[in-house]
């Protein structure tokens, strides 16, 4: 089918528009940190905000203007770019010592490589892959937006600026949704992908650990319509389940002891009730919020104490997507603001019982936003994986990291979907990451 003028016209407009709406979000981010906050401390978990902002500008140089037809790669239009913010070259470790551009330079450097981009794109011819290119590498800055809400709540500094805090009722809803035995495609489909995206600024990227679409076979089994609350993880918290070896796997008490953690990151004691911190200040623990900052081991023994367990990859791709095998679990529909507690519309997450109108077939609430879901499974590449340009997105964390489901509160709605695959260590706590889980038996 030969392509018209006119669907290049649009799909330039569609990818101009999501590239200048997540450089927007980036300085909306970020703008307020100056000063010391350009660096931060010196964490593992963390990088250097004039670092990462620097990186987001030579990740989309790279990968949208400076490939060559020959293969090569042209050079920066930034000196010495590549060992500055290559970060598959540039240990996390040494980010704080490099001699880094000032604000005022990394901010030209953002600026003057998303006008030479969007100035490509109008002249592009559509059969060249820098349409795959723009969407990767807006999808790659929409990532690191919520990992600079992350590092704000790890680093203590306040709230970005952005979305309204939540006025909803709280309350929790409880039970399971029962799912019925039988065949199920997992991962994504190329036809549904660039239909659904047809009228949305997204064209269908999927990024390699999503290809493709298998049949896998589910038994029955019944899985929480809920992530699980801060009010029943305090309950196993209260119960002494940190103290209680027989409740975690050997590499999750290992963990606890090294770190000797007795409750969630963030919580503490006060006057006998728990608080938490939310960025820059502490509050009374809403009990009808969903548990969050929990790594894998800390899921894994509550589920233990619960005499619950945690729902595989297929299982829960499965109660979300349900029968129909649907891109989102309302539905095929791009996301809207009443569906789902994504893109910071709320500045955090909300009750559990919030946004009845996203719910999926089976009637599970909030599979997408809200919190990351982790689930029983480690990152494995699906049957027949091929590896897509950007060599390190996947391939190198196979094996080593667990998945988590279904993007939180601060995840871009054009990017999450039902087959999206998150991935970390089991042992991270500063990720948006909560969990629901299964019954033992169905």
């Amino acid at each position: 089918m030969t392509t018209t003028l006119t669907d290049i016209d649009l799909a330039t407009a569609r990818l101009s528009a999501m590239l200048l709406d997540s450089r927007a979000r980036t300085l909306e981010l970020t703008r307020d940190l100056t000063g010391e906050r350009l660096l931060g401390a010196r964490l593992p978990i963390v990088n250097p905000p004039l670092w990462e902002l620097g990186h987001l500008a030579w990740f989309q140089e790279y990968w949208c203007l400076r490939q060559q037809p020959d293969g090569r790669r042209g050079e920066s239009i930034l000196a010495s770019a590549d060992p500055l913010y290559d970060s598959a070259r540039v240990a996390q470790t040494t980010r704080w010592d490099l001699p880094l551009p000032d604000l005022a330079a990394t901010h030209a450097y953002l600026d003057d490589v998303l006008s030479l981009v969007l100035e490509r794109l109008k002249r592009s011819d559509w059969r060249t892959d820098l349409a795959y290119f723009a969407e990767m590498v807006a999808n790659h800055e929409d990532m690191h937006g919520e990992a600079f809400w992350y590092s704000r709540q790890t680093l203590g500094y306040p709230a970005p600026a952005v979305g309204t805090p939540a006025q909803m009722p709280w309350g929790l809803i409880g039970g399971d949704a029962e799912i019925p035995a039988g065949h199920f495609m997992l991962g994504a489909r190329p036809e549904a992908m660039f239909s659904a995206n047809k009228d949305r600024a997204a064209l269908g990227f999927v990024f390699d650990n999503e290809k493709w679409a298998h049949e896998v076979v589910i038994d029955t089994f019944a899985i929480a319509r809920t992530p699980v609350s801060n009010a029943q993880f305090a309950e196993f918290v209260d119960a002494g389940g940190y103290r209680r070896g027989e409740l975690w796997s050997a590499a999750g008490w290992q963990w606890r002891l090294a770190n000797e953690a007795e409750a969630p990151v963030y919580w503490k004691r006060r006057d006998g009730r728990w608080s938490t911190r939310r960025f820059d200040g502490y509050t009374s623990l809403p009990e009808h919020l969903p548990a969050m900052h929990l790594n894998w081991y800390e899921a894994d023994a509550w589920c233990r104490w619960a005499g619950r367990r945690l729902p595989t990859e297929a299982e829960w791709e499965r109660a979300a997507a349900g029968s129909r095998d649907l891109l989102y679990p309302w539905g095929n529909a791009a996301t809207e603001p009443a569906l789902a507690n994504l893109d910071g519309q709320h500045r955090g997450p909300v009750a559990v019982s919030a946004f009845p109108a996203g719910d999926s077939e089976a009637g599970c609430r909030q599979m997408l936003g809200n919190v990351w879901e982790w689930t029983a499974d480690w990152f494995e590449p699906y049957p027949g994986f091929v590896r897509d340009p950007y060599a390190e997105y996947s391939e190198p964390w196979f094996g080593n990291h667990k998945v988590l489901r279904g993007g939180s509160f601060a995840t871009r709605s054009r990017l999450i979907r039902n087959t999206w695959r998150n991935f970390y260590t089991p042992d991270r706590r500063d990720v948006f990451a909560g969990f629901r889980t299964c019954a033992l038996s169905a």
